[in-house]
């Protein structure tokens, strides 16, 4: 019998195999030459944006039940291993390729990162190494379909996520910024502006997130909005998000230079005053101040700034970081009283969040937009809008369908009543007290190993 993990294993095998080849790269470009200042700066920003993915983790895996918080953390963390090896082999050269029709990247272009190397390009990178640019956009790879995880956590089997992922990033992320950043792109052609990926990561992981929330169905015994298990965790997430947001959106500007100053300047007034404005609109709302609440406005905040960052001013940074999150706190509360079971709301946070951002950078975008009498801009922001909105919702919930065809996608009712951590990992928080307490009906076993008859058969 073939064990199921045989596949993806011989998989990674094979595109080791591939690495032993020789890689062309390319020759330095006199009339692009190397900046020292830019290269440190994008390889901090390059680590800093990293460095969200695992606050990512903490975010989401403080907000979910307490036996499933090892798997929501391992979904952002596989992110990082899946989605590299990905770009590396293929996703890199669909998102920025030699561009086919405007819509999608030359698959032979950059694969297994052929001509990627030290020398800078024109068109991509005129001041740092392509492969620092490749690794740089890396990170906003890996980050997407690890937010999209929030809209079906604590229900999925760990084996459709990763077939999931997969498809997603080469099925709808590369074609989203292969149109949004490339210099060929039909977006950017369009006008369209989106400086650090409040359309390609945001919009697209929150009807993502929205699909799967609906495909996979509410999960099991939930009548009501569970609380957060673990509220240091939600703040030691939001902390590392809004460090690394940094280099997210300043990074956004791919050299040391004053609009790199501009982006972090607005990236961090608009998160302070989603924040802010999240938590007194819950006071007005008659609920009281909390830290989930203030942890939650602020990466709403961060969201709606980033397609903005670079396009406008700090006091106008400073109105859409408030609006984004009484909008979006609307949004969760009614998504609260519908039956959708979008489990850490990433379609009202992120989804909204961004649509709010990418509608904003239309209005106020320096000298193109609407506030300075030019409606093309925006126009196209709205049709932008609902060609990604349509592209990633429906494409997204395609997606869905293939996996299930090929892996059950849901866990059985006996597994998820037990918890993602034990059922698909074996693995669980090192507090079994705590752990028993919230489910009364287990039972671990004397010599300690806590598998049970379902997680014997499923593995």
């Amino acid at each position: 019998m073939i064990k199921k993990w045989t596949v993806p294993f011989g998989v990674l095998l094979a595109v080791s195999l591939l690495g032993l080849l020789p890689t062309p790269t390319t020759a330095p470009d006199p009339e692009h030459p190397i900046n020292s200042g830019d290269v440190a700066w994008m390889l901090t920003a390059s680590a800093l944006v990293l460095l969200m993915t695992p606050g990512l983790a903490f975010f989401y895996g403080g907000m979910v039940r307490f036996k499933n918080v090892v798997s929501t953390m391992l979904q952002s963390f596989i992110a990082l291993g899946v989605i590299s090896v990905l770009w590396v082999l293929v996703g890199f050269s669909l998102a920025f390729g030699d561009s086919i029709g405007g819509v999608i990247g030359n698959p032979m272009t950059f694969f297994m990162f052929k001509n990627v190397g030290l020398a800078t390009n024109a068109a991509l990178s005129p001041t740092i190494p392509l492969a620092l640019f490749a690794l740089f956009q890396l990170k906003f790879a890996i980050i997407t379909p690890a937010l999209i995880t929030g809209g079906f956590a604590e229900r999925i089997r760990f084996s459709a996520f990763l077939l999931f992922i997969v498809l997603f990033s080469l099925c709808i992320y590369a074609p989203l910024a292969h149109w949004t950043w490339h210099p060929d792109g039909f977006l950017r052609k369009w006008g369209v502006l989106d400086f650090a990926g409040g359309t390609v990561v945001h919009i697209s992981a929150g009807f993502a997130a929205l699909a799967g929330a609906i495909f996979l169905g509410r999960r099991n015994n939930i009548s009501e909005q569970h609380e957060p298990h673990n509220v240091p965790f939600i703040l030691l997430g939001t902390g590392m998000l809004w460090f690394g947001w940094f280099g997210f959106n300043a990074g956004s500007a791919l050299a040391a230079n004053e609009l790199a100053v501009s982006a972090f300047m607005n990236t961090n007034t608009a998160t302070a005053a989603a924040m802010l404005a999240w938590i007194f609109f819950d006071g007005v709302m008659g609920k009281k101040p909390s830290a989930t609440g203030a942890a939650i406005g602020a990466v709403v905040g961060l969201v709606a700034i980033t397609p903005a960052a670079g396009f406008i001013t700090v006091g106008q940074s400073l109105f859409v970081g408030t609006v984004a999150a009484i909008i979006s706190n609307l949004a969760v509360r009614i998504r609260t009283k519908s039956n959708l079971d979008d489990t850490l709301d990433v379609f009202s946070c992120h989804g909204v969040g961004g649509i709010v951002g990418m509608l904003a950078t239309g209005v106020f975008a320096k000298d193109v937009g609407l506030i300075f009498g030019k409606t093309d801009t925006f126009l196209y922001h709205l049709l932008a809008l609902a060609i990604v909105g349509v592209f990633t919702f429906g494409g997204a919930y395609l997606l869905y369908l293939l996996t299930s065809t090929l892996i059950k996608i849901r866990v059985t009712p006996e597994l998820e009543e037990m918890g993602l951590d034990l059922s698909q990992h074996s693995e669980q928080v090192n507090d079994v007290l705590t752990f028993m307490d919230s489910n009364p009906d287990f039972k671990p076993t004397a010599n300690g190993n806590h598998k049970t008859k379902e997680v014997e058969l499923y593995q």
